[in-house]
């Protein structure tokens, strides 16, 4: 059961998330085999606050 994890800012939409899922799992399935219903995707939604980069909060770096 492959599970692919995905972290990224909060901000998309139910769409975006249902379009990335599908991608990612077609994707998958093409490069390693396998089919649809074995894929797993988790997202995770990150506030820009909780996630630094470069010695910086993301918030600092790209305020909104």
């Amino acid at each position: 059961m492959p599970i692919i994890r995905v972290e990224m800012f909060k901000g998309r939409s139910v769409d975006q998330k249902r379009a990335l899922v599908k991608e990612l799992t077609d994707a998958f399935v093409s490069a390693a085999g396998g089919t649809p219903e074995s894929v797993h995707v988790v997202i995770t939604d990150v506030d820009k606050e909780d996630w630094g980069s470069g010695g910086q909060l993301c918030s600092d770096k790209f305020p909104d």
